[in-house]
């Protein structure tokens, strides 16, 4: 037998310590939150990612009562940046949250399964690696890529 350990790199900053075009990423994935459509969870979650074209796409997540009919904010932006813009490719995602309380969470919450396979499908496309940010009002995670929430994924670029 061979022990293994899996070891995810990630940076843990303050809002101050961003680049501005993280800042950006950021504030377009708070603004976003508040298009959200969670009257059952009362969670509130929105994703902005960066394309290598200069645009910003964001997505917010979308309940139904009919559960799972709904979506999480990051497969609503990913799927929209895509359909629109089909030939350009993703550099960032940032994700951010508003909590039962109404408030920003304070610890970074991070993307679900099913939306860690479906982004990591996009880098696999980008053929680059596809930053991640994960946002709260005490700390912000910098992941370097999609691949790294999903370490043993099955798919290669």
């Amino acid at each position: 037998m061979k022990e293994k350990e899996l070891v995810i790199p990630m940076l843990e900053l303050s809002y101050d310590e961003l680049n501005d075009s993280q800042k950006h990423l950021v504030e377009k994935a708070r603004e976003a939150c508040r298009r959200s459509y969670a009257p059952y969870s009362k969670f509130h979650v929105g994703a902005a990612i960066a394309l290598d074209n200069g645009e910003t796409v964001t997505g917010s997540n979308q309940e139904n009562a009919a559960y799972p009919s709904g979506t999480c904010a990051e497969r609503t932006a990913a799927y929209y940046a895509h359909s629109t813009y089909p030939e350009a490719r993703f550099k960032a995602i940032a994700i951010a949250a508003i909590g039962t309380d109404g408030r920003e969470v304070a610890e970074p919450v991070s993307p679900c399964g099913a939306c860690r396979q479906a982004l990591l499908e996009y880098e696999t496309l980008s053929r680059n690696n596809v930053e991640v940010i994960l946002v709260g009002s005490q700390k912000i995670y910098v992941l370097p890529s999609v691949r790294s929430t999903l370490p043993l994924a099955f798919c290669e670029f």
